[in-house]
């Protein structure tokens, strides 16, 4: 069975509504033959990650924590401040949590290619752009 590659661009809907389509695309619920133990043949190429956005005042108040297990190990980053640095990790989460959490979120999640800008190595003719 051949590999299915969709294309979503992230400048143009709000992170949210792109990550829930993404997760859906990546765990095969928009096939006939969806299985919810099967790992689909399907990649997803998202562009233009650093247009990524948030509805509202989310930009400037959304927080993400990240935890060592040390005391007073609990590091935080705003929206704004992971925009610049690493944009890419915010399409990464966002999907991650949308994710079943079981043995194959990480089989999914490798399935997932984002990319800064509009350039990506897959075949031009083989794209199904979603979106």
């Amino acid at each position: 069975m051949e590999e299915k590659i969709y294309l979503i661009d992230a400048s143009a809907r709000p992170l949210g509504r792109m990550a829930t389509e993404i997760a859906e695309l990546l765990r095969g619920k928009n096939l006939p033959s969806f299985r919810p133990n099967v790992l689909p043949n399907a990649v997803v190429v998202v562009i233009n990650a650093e247009k990524v956005f948030l509805s509202g005042n989310k930009e400037s108040s959304k927080q993400y924590f990240s935890y060592s297990g040390f005391h007073g190990g609990i590091k935080m980053k705003k929206f704004s401040e992971l925009k610049k640095s690493d944009p890419k990790e915010i399409i990464r989460k966002a999907v991650w949590g949308m994710l079943p959490k079981n043995k194959l979120q990480t089989e999914f999640i490798k399935k997932l290619k984002i990319f800064l800008d509009a350039n990506h190595p897959y075949d031009k003719e083989k794209v199904i752009v979603k979106g």
